[in-house]
């Protein structure tokens, strides 16, 4: 379906039980609501309704050129917007890698409309920071971060027929997206303004300067992290349970990569059903 918000208009897929708890799966970059494919079935199965917006920048509406605009503050209203056209008042939320972002800053500042919070890949970005300035281990994960902020990174990307965007996809795949995964994907970021609206994410909150300052979550959390990750080091992981103090469950995963919906689907479904079911289910409320 498609949601209005002010100026801006989302896609957003809504599936799932019509009855069943409310999930809100936030995807990251460099992907779209189509990341939760493999996962998403998993939870409808287990009897829970899914909402995946296709975040600010990807929608073919919601797609504002100014950098500041795609502040954190932003992402999340966005994500409040969505949930209040749809009648939810509260509900669990999923996310990965930019997504995770958002949804830590939805439980940090918004736990009101937040059940539960299972994130992916990425950790409290107050301990991400936090690394950052002290652990030689992340500002090596962060090398990454420099170049996604520079000037020409989308007309780089896209050169050549976006060839290297192509290979690049390969690369930070690191061998575990499949074609048909890289395909779709690709498909995405080549649209006229996606890509460089995707980019505008890092460009607008600075991961490596700024402090975020995000603040303690009090909800229920899981953090689901991969050891092979490389954006991510070992000290960020160890500090992001001291920003929890509700109930906290961190997940090692030894094998799988950054890609964890679309390479382990079965565990991040398993650990997000697990997650939901630890709180009681919400008082329907009515639309």
């Amino acid at each position: 379906m498609r949601i209005t918000l002010n100026d801006l208009t989302f896609d957003v897929a809504v599936d799932g039980p019509a009855d069943g708890e409310p999930v809100l799966l936030l995807h990251g970059f460099p992907h779209n609501k189509e990341s939760w494919t493999e996962t998403a079935p998993l939870l409808h199965a287990a009897g829970l309704r899914t909402i995946a917006p296709d975040q600010r920048g990807y929608s073919d509406g919601a797609r504002p050129t100014e950098v500041d605009t795609y502040r954190l503050e932003h992402l999340a209203a966005d994500a409040l917007g969505i949930l209040d056209a749809l009648g939810v008042a509260d509900a669990h939320v999923v996310g990965h890698d930019w997504g995770a972002a958002v949804a830590w800053y939805l439980a940090a500042r918004r736990p009101e409309r937040v059940r539960t919070l299972t994130a992916l890949a990425i950790p409290h970005l107050d301990a991400y920071q936090h690394a950052y300035r002290v652990d030689e281990e992340q500002q090596h994960s962060s090398q990454y971060v420099e170049f996604l902020v520079s000037a020409g990174a989308a007309d780089h990307f896209l050169a050549n027929d976006a060839v290297e965007l192509h290979g690049w996809f390969n690369q930070v795949g690191e061998g575990v997206l499949t074609d048909a995964q890289i395909a779709r994907y690709v498909t995405t970021h080549t649209a006229p303004g996606v890509l460089d609206a995707a980019l505008n994410w890092y460009r607008a909150n600075n991961l490596l300067g700024e402090d975020l300052a995000f603040g303690p979550v009090t909800i229920p959390t899981t953090f689901v992290y991969s050891r092979t990750d490389t954006a991510v080091s070992e000290l960020a992981v160890e500090k992001t349970a001291e920003h929890v103090t509700g109930p906290y469950r961190l997940v090692t995963l030894e094998k799988t990569s950054h890609w964890q919906p679309q390479q382990d689907p079965d565990t991040v479904a398993a650990e997000i059903i697990r997650r939901v079911r630890t709180v009681p289910p919400a008082t329907p409320t009515e639309n």
